[in-house]
Order: C-alpha cells, then sequence, then structure tokens
C-alpha cells in the first residue's frame, strides 16, 4: 500500500472498530482489492487534484448543504464504501421487512390500534408522541400507502454485523447525494469504478415516480404530481429540485397550490391545473395553517381535509413521525413479530426506555458510558455521547432526564465501522453509517442499490451527520453477475423533459459523451 496509508493500521488500532477495506494486519478484504489496487498507484498529489476537482465539479453544480448558515460543496470522500452481494442481499431484505412492519403499524394505530389492544405497545407511547397527529386518525390515505419513500439507517458494530440505527419514515432526505455521488466518482477513481461490477443507482427517480404516480387517488388515469418544497432556503433545496428534475414534474412551494372543492390545484401561465399527488418535502406541522400551525406560510391551508376525502395523495403521508419516535424504534423488532410472523433480519441497537424505572435508574448511574438522545431528535441534534461529555453536561442532561423520561432513549456507545478517508497528507479511519432507501408503491418494496454513506470527518468523532459537518461516501453494492444490472459510464435520464429548467441536459450529455470517448 502506499505511503498515503503509512500509518494506517496505527489509527484502526486506536479506534477499535471494524475497518470495513482492510481485514486485521492491513490485508484488504476481497471486495476492496479493486480499490487498493487504484489506491496503490496514486500519489498524495493525484489523490488531492482529484478530491478537489470533485469538489469545484459539486459547487458547479449545485451540490451543497447549509452548516452553520453558510453553503459548503457536499463533502465526498475519494474511497468508496463497497457492500459484497452477499451482504447487500441481507440489508436489502432487512430494510424491505422493516418498511413493511412500519406501514402496518402506521396503518394500525391511525385506526383500530389492534397493536395495543394486544398489548405488544402501550397506548401511551403512541399517544404522547410529538409526530402522532390525531387530525388524520380513522381514514386511510388515498393509494393505500402512508410510507411511500423511507430512509433507514444502518451501522456495523465492532463484530462487523449491522445494526438498525433509526427509522426515517416521516421527510428522508440524502437521496440526491446518493446520484451525485456515484457521477462524481466515475470521474474520481475511474481506474477502480471501471474494473468492478457495481449496482447502478440511476433507477432510483423512475422508481419514485412510478411509485407515487400508483398511489394517487382512484380513477385519476393520469395523476399530476408535484415536489412540494419550503423554498430556497432550505438546506435540502438542491434536492428537491434535482429530484423534481429528474422525474419531470413541477416544483411547488405552498403559495402555489389552491384547495378548492377537497381538490388541490396549483396556479401555473395557462390556469389552475389539478394535483393528484404531492411529494412533500416539509414537516406536517407546516403543511396545513387550518390543521397544525396557524403561522405557516410554507404550506397550502386545505390540504389535510383534501386529503381525507381522498382528492389528492400526500406522500409521505401526514402522521408518519410517530413511527420515526426512538422510543417506537425500541419495539420495531416487536412490531415485525406482531404484523408479519416475521424474526428481524437486522436487529436494533440494544436500547434503553428511560420511562422504565430499572432502565433509568441504570442509566442515570452510567450516564458517562452511553449515548442518550431525544426520542424526536433528527440530524444529532440534542443526543449526548457520555465519554465525550464533560460534567455540567452530564449534570444538565441528568435533569433533563429526571424531568422527562419518556423524552428520552440510552443506547451503548458503537464503534461505528470505519472506511479509510482521506485527511490531510494521508488516509485515516473514520467512522460511518448506511441510509439505504426504499421506495414502496403499495405491492413491492424496492431498495435503492447501495444508499447514503455518510462519514465524520474528525478522527473519533462519531458524529455522521451532514448538519454536523459530516461528509459523504459513493456506495458501490457489488453484483454477484454479469446478469444483474451493473452501473455503465453515467448518460443522461431519459425521465427529464425539457420543459423543467433545474437540471442542465445539454451541458451534462456533453460530458458524457466526452466521458464515453475518453
Amino acid at each position: 500500500m502506499s505511503d498515503l496509508f503509512q500509518d494506517y493500521s496505527v489509527a484502526a488500532g486506536r479506534s477499535g472498530a471494524y475497518d470495513e477495506m482492510f481485514a486485521p494486519g492491513q490485508q484488504a478484504r476481497d471486495s476492496y482489492g479493486q480499490v487498493a489496487d487504484a489506491l496503490r498507484k496514486l500519489s498524495l498529489a493525484d489523490v488531492s487534484a482529484r478530491a478537489d476537482s470533485m469538489a469545484r465539479t459539486f459547487l458547479d453544480r449545485g451540490v451543497t448543504f447549509d452548516f452553520a448558515g453558510e453553503e459548503r460543496p457536499f463533502p465526498l470522500d475519494i474511497v468508496p464504501r463497497v457492500i459484497p452481494a452477499g451482504e447487500w442481499d441481507v440489508l436489502e431484505r432487512g430494510v424491505a421487512q422493516r418498511v413493511r412492519a412500519l406501514e402496518a403499524f402506521l396503518n394500525d394505530v391511525y385506526d383500530k390500534m389492534t397493536v395495543v389492544a394486544d398489548g405488544v405497545i402501550p397506548r401511551q407511547l403512541v399517544t404522547t408522541s410529538a409526530h402522532f397527529h390525531r387530525q388524520v386518525h380513522g381514514f386511510e390515505p388515498a393509494g393505500g400507502v402512508r410510507v411511500h419513500i423511507s430512509g433507514i439507517d444502518v451501522v456495523r458494530d465492532a463484530a462487523g454485523t449491522f445494526r438498525v440505527l433509526e427509522d426515517n419514515v416521516r421527510v428522508p432526505s440524502g437521496v440526491s447525494y446518493v446520484l451525485e455521488n456515484r457521477r462524481a466518482m466515475a470521474k474520481g477513481l475511474p481506474e477502480a469504478f471501471g474494473q468492478q461490477l457495481i449496482r447502478p443507482v440511476e433507477e432510483y427517480p423512475r422508481r419514485l415516480l412510478s411509485a407515487l404516480r400508483k398511489t394517487a387517488p382512484s380513477g385519476v388515469d393520469d395523476p399530476t404530481v408535484v415536489v412540494l418544497t419550503p423554498g430556497v432556503f432550505n438546506s435540502a433545496y438542491f434536492e428537491h429540485t434535482l429530484l423534481a428534475g429528474l422525474m419531470g414534474v413541477e416544483l411547488v412551494e405552498g403559495r402555489d397550490l389552491i384547495c378548492r372543492g377537497n381538490r388541490v390545484y396549483m396556479r401555473t401561465t395557462a390556469g389552475e391545473q389539478r394535483v393528484d399527488v404531492i411529494y412533500k418535502r416539509i414537516d406536517d406541522d407546516f403543511l396545513d395553517p387550518l390543521q397544525f400551525r396557524s403561522d405557516s406560510m410554507l404550506g397550502c391551508p386545505g390540504l389535510v381535509n383534501a386529503a381525507r376525502a381522498g382528492g389528492v395523495t400526500i406522500a409521505n403521508a401526514v402522521g408518519n413521525g410517530v413511527a420515526d419516535d426512538k422510543l417506537v424504534y425500541s419495539y420495531v423488532p416487536d412490531l415485525i413479530r406482531y404484523y408479519l410472523s416475521e424474526e428481524p433480519i437486522i436487529a436494533n441497537v440494544d436500547t434503553y426506555r428511560l420511562e422504565e424505572k430499572e432502565a433509568r435508574e441504570y442509566t442515570l448511574d452510567n450516564l458517562a458510558e452511553l449515548v442518550v438522545k431525544p426520542v424526536d431528535g433528527s440530524g444529532g441534534k440534542g443526543l449526548v455521547i457520555g465519554p465525550d461529555a464533560s460534567k455540567d453536561e452530564l449534570d444538565a442532561l441528568r435533569q433533563r432526564v429526571i424531568a422527562d423520561p419518556r423524552g428520552w432513549i440510552a443506547q451503548p456507545v458503537l464503534q461505528l465501522s470505519t472506511v479509510p478517508t482521506l485527511s490531510g497528507d494521508k488516509f485515516g479511519p473514520r467512522h460511518v453509517d448506511l441510509r439505504p432507501f426504499a421506495v414502496n408503491d403499495g405491492d413491492n418494496v424496492w431498495v435503492l442499490p447501495g444508499g447514503l454513506t455518510r462519514v465524520a470527518l474528525k478522527e473519533g468523532s462519531l458524529i455522521v451527520n451532514s448538519s454536523q459537518g459530516g461528509g459523504s461516501k459513493d456506495t458501490w453494492v457489488l453484483a454477484d453477475s454479469p446478469q444483474v444490472p451493473v452501473e455503465t459510464v453515467p448518460r443522461p435520464s431519459i425521465s427529464v423533459r425539457e420543459r423543467v429548467s433545474v437540471w442542465p441536459v445539454e451541458s451534462n450529455w456533453r460530458d458524457r459523451q466526452s466521458e464515453q470517448q475518453q
């Protein structure tokens, strides 16, 4: 291995985590053979130049993320995360199983609550969740699907075993970076990219559009789909524009919509046009000022009533956030057994429910050794990693837990697996997680091969969230045979329509023609 990995084994020994690329003794694992060979031939100048080129490409294309009020190119590391076909098969089945169970759970708790009557989960746990919305209780959404899009966060522990860290079925984000990372890595490390059977990711927009159209209200032959965004100041606005462009649908804000007669219409230069499916990218609390926050300027009055009447499909369904509650997360293995009569394919991380007396007492006695999370938190906000916290921080946390035990869970400190990541003039082990994305059309759950690998850019840090300064890696899922669809030289998506101006089709096509010639 090149000098760029000179001190890698020493740093990996300090972390004590499972390394995705290297087995003990710094021998590259079989799945990373091509990547290791490519990196072995590169100097620091080569790697730095390629990393700078990828960053400039992201900045030019607007692939940015808001961090501390500043728009930055989304950090993409040059070393991909590689998942062998056999491991991916387990992950794929496990994610799909979890989505089916959560779909059944949401249908149940907003209807008869048989899961409560049968003693699987306490009623109070559901009704006290901050995202359980009584406004949508008692009706089945148009199209019959609540979890259209999900992002299930998965980590690998020190033993190399995959575990689910949390569920995201409210407004999961990050898939745009999966698509853009793949395009950049085709140029960033072509030596390894061209020698692998890598499963493609470009099918996602087509799959998403198909699922949204399939779950439109009944009686609509050619449904109109829109993407509802909070606007340009949202940190994920790039993703909203990208997905709308790739699906060939309109990107709208709340002010572009109007509800009348339990139907939804969008204002266009040609007059009002009916909308049948809304892919919402705003939180429920801001969706409809008649039902939730009356001061919201982001949504549209009447959307919830239109959905209740079956006049529009909202994806994901209003009220899904109860399944994102981290206290509900601790019951998901039981929900899988209850609804599907199956054993969980991917286990949870061990979790202490702090509303239970014994678990609370144990946690309060061992705060310095645990990770404590707010049940309704997201993006890494509010969590406290005991070994890294000061005495004052732990004392303040203790008081918050005592005051509101329902609002917290605790978990052991999990040494997330590591992948080599460029840091300064060499590669070092950095902790990663994985967010596979799944699309549910009511009949099938399709899992995007790979997903978003997020990486903590500071040595030893376990915080991988983009909003907390983390970066990303392209995730390569290897195919087990040439018969499985595999990645080729990137090409323009056929679903992009000329009327959508957010995707520079012609310049991309020229770029890709140049790639093919090379």
